[in-house]
């Protein structure tokens, strides 16, 4: 089975599964499709976090695509003349924001050591819809229609609109032949097409000389790019045993703070997504962000006590903290073991309708769960060679320092900015892989996965169920709920236990794969326009 945000994308993953190939080689042709299909959200132009298991050496593998500041980066990238943090928009726009692309290296990293097909072959269904042709997908349109930016640079501009600057109609056949000649160009000569020789040159050219904030990536800093296989992070939530991404993402230790936080309450008892039960969830979210904003970032700069952040005594103090009746209001961070003093806490990231999520089951058990992105939807808006190139340096902390301490998620060269995706597997008391699971969303993402966790695994739904519900998030302060009647009545209960609530849009894209008894379950984000294929 596959799920991913888009059907075209979820049949060449599957397709790949029918050839005989494996879970890492379905993701890989998903990804690529994607990159064409939903090109706001993810591709060879940004990063990705991978989660890899195999059933035949039960063992969790992670893998670390992140973007990288170029070598010439500084820590005031993001402060403006005057020392104050720019607009996210003036950031974000241009050359400035361009971290070194990850992805490709990631996925050829992981085809090394788990790949069943050739890596050429995984590039067919991508290279045939960018030559033919496909539907502009109604979500696609709409952002386009909405977006202020893209129009205003060549070749996005003529790729995406019409020569009136109106957006190209739903259903219009989008061919893209540059990027076919790219996926050629790496089908046969693996990802070094893409790190060295004319794409390399055509990368930086485009960096350098944006006509909005000019970057500053070097050929040598693409040539210099490594993926890492990194440990996941692991921890044990009632009968289950949960891995997820360790730093420089933030998302696994974030959710299992949370669901550790919320150990001691039976939670099963109470209805799902009753104001006593979403009461809970939010004030550990609370706990959890504010520990994220202090000590989460890259674990190659910056000491980390991640074993100390997930640790079952530190967390069952950190507990103590939640009160079941009244909101807490603003958290502080906490003190887990082998902490230090020394980095200040920054005030996170913006909330983004971009990203994707896929994940893979494989006939043989094998699984994956994966998180990839280009940061804000269309990423820089710089388009070349047929993708676009992300914004991801601005997931970076603005302020390099608060209060004469430095902030750990600070700009530094060679760094990878901080991240909230959160791919999960999860393990059942036979140490079965239960459930893989993700979702995009920015920094709401920790929030999306451990209530859908909790929904799975205390509530008793089933995936898709899980994934339907009404989302709620608290990154520390107001507790969030999506609009609708699902939750009016929940946003009064929680008020009356104190809450600053607001009603807003809380744009997820949840993917998910269970193991039942009946077989495999797969979940789609209605939100989006995924959906879960198998055999």
């Amino acid at each position: 089975m596959v799920a991913a945000a888009n059907p075209l994308a979820a049949e060449a993953g599957r397709e790949m599964l029918r050839r005989g190939g494996g879970a890492i080689d379905a993701a890989i042709a998903t990804q690529l499709v994607l990159n064409l299909v939903e090109p706001q959200s993810s591709g060879i132009g940004g990063g990705a976090f991978l989660l890899f298991w195999s059933e035949h050496d039960r063992r969790v593998e992670s893998y670390d695509g992140r973007e990288t500041a170029p070598a010439a980066a500084r820590p005031d990238r993001f402060l403006g003349p005057a020392g104050a943090p720019l607009d996210f928009v003036d950031a974000m726009i241009g050359g400035r924001s361009i971290g070194v692309p990850g992805t490709l290296r990631m996925l050829a990293l992981a085809h090394r050591k788990h790949g069943r097909l050739p890596w050429a072959q995984l590039f067919e269904p991508a290279i045939h819809l960018a030559e033919d042709g496909f539907a502009i997908s109604p979500r696609l349109h709409g952002m386009l229609a909405k977006e202020a930016y893209l129009g205003r640079f060549e070749p996005a501009r003529s790729y995406f609109y019409g020569p009136d600057g109106a957006p190209k109609p739903e259903g219009t056949r989008l061919r893209n032949p540059a990027f076919a000649a790219t996926l050629r160009a790496i089908a046969e000569r693996g990802p070094d097409a893409f790190y060295a020789g004319a794409i390399a040159a055509d990368v930086v050219a485009a960096v350098i000389h944006a006509p909005v904030s000019p970057g500053d990536i070097s050929l040598t800093d693409l040539a210099d790019y490594q993926a890492k296989e990194r440990p996941p992070v692991c921890g044990q939530y009632r009968r289950y045993r949960i891995c997820g991404m360790g730093p420089p993402s933030s998302g696994g230790s974030t959710v299992l703070e949370i669901l550790g936080m919320l150990a001691r309450f039976e939670l099963r008892r109470l209805k799902p997504m009753s104001g006593d039960g979403v009461h809970l969830f939010a004030e550990a979210s609370r706990l959890a962000y504010a520990d994220r904003d202090r000590y989460l970032a890259d674990s190659d700069f910056v000491s980390v006590p991640l074993a100390g952040l997930v640790d079952r005594r530190y967390l069952a103090l950190r507990s103590r903290l939640i009160d079941p009746h009244q909101d807490h209001g603003r958290a502080q961070p906490g003190s887990p073991p082998a902490s230090h003093a020394s980095f200040q806490r920054d005030s996170g990231s913006l909330d983004l309708p971009s990203t994707s999520h896929l994940v893979v089951v494989d006939a043989a058990g094998d699984a994956v769960s994966m998180t990839t992105t280009i940061e804000h939807e269309f990423g820089s808006r710089l388009m070349v060679d047929g993708f676009l190139l992300n914004n991801e340096l601005t997931d970076f902390a603005f302020r390099p320092e608060v209060d004469g301490r430095p902030v750990a998620n600070r700009v530094e060269p060679g760094k990878r900015p901080r991240s909230s995706m959160a791919p999960t597997l999860v393990f059942g008391p036979d140490g079965k892989l239960l459930l893989a699971i993700g979702s995009p969303g920015g920094p709401e993402i920790i929030n999306y996965v451990a209530l859908t966790l909790i929904a799975v695994l205390d509530w008793g739904l089933d995936v898709q169920a899980a994934i339907d519900l009404v989302h709620v998030s608290n990154r520390n302060g107001d507790t969030d709920i999506e609009p609708g009647p699902a939750g009016d009545a929940l946003a009064e209960e929680l008020r009356a236990r104190g809450h600053a609530v607001a009603r807003r849009e809380l744009e997820s894209g949840l993917q998910g794969i269970m193991r039942t008894k009946r077989g495999l379950e797969g979940g789609a984000d209605p939100r989006r326009e995924g959906v879960a294929l198998g055999d």
